[in-house]
């Protein structure tokens, strides 16, 4: 496993990411979910210091926090990513090809599990990779979604 990742950062991501789902929610503004759905699908490819909110975590939160020890597998917090890239797209596509029901439905899924992470530190994407990979068996060891 590697080092890990400090979980502050995903978290402020959530809280980003909870703001423009919200906005969209609100305002039915596709465009917008479309840049996230493009900002989810970075950080999953990438890996999360890569995400569109990293460098603004990292010059503006980052150096008013204290250092801390704790670290989340990254494999964890990618299909995390891939998986609000799994909604985002859905809704994005639900808004533009007229199905706004389906763009909010799938919006609404997305910012659940964005704030889940962000309000309460619970990744429901990370605990979904965990689940997975009990349930395939696999006996490789991936770090805690905490």
């Amino acid at each position: 496993m590697s080092a890990g990742v400090d979980p502050r950062g995903p978290r402020f991501t959530a809280w980003a990411t909870s703001a423009v789902l919200v906005a969209v929610l609100i305002t039915g503004w596709w465009p917008l979910l479309a840049a996230q759905a493009v900002a989810f699908a970075v950080a999953a490819l990438l890996g999360p210091r890569y995400s569109p909110w990293a460098p603004l975590y990292r010059a503006v939160v980052a150096p008013r926090l204290r250092p801390t020890d704790e670290r989340e597998d990254e494999a964890l917090l990618r299909f995390a990513q891939a998986v609000g890239f799994a909604f985002a797209l859905t809704g994005t596509l639900g808004y533009a090809l007229g199905a706004p029901l389906v763009g909010t439905v799938a919006t609404a899924f997305a910012l659940a599990a964005a704030f889940l992470n962000a309000a309460f530190g619970f990744c429901l994407g990370c605990e979904m990779y965990l689940l997975l990979n009990r349930l395939s068996g696999s006996s490789k060891e991936v770090g805690t979604a905490r």
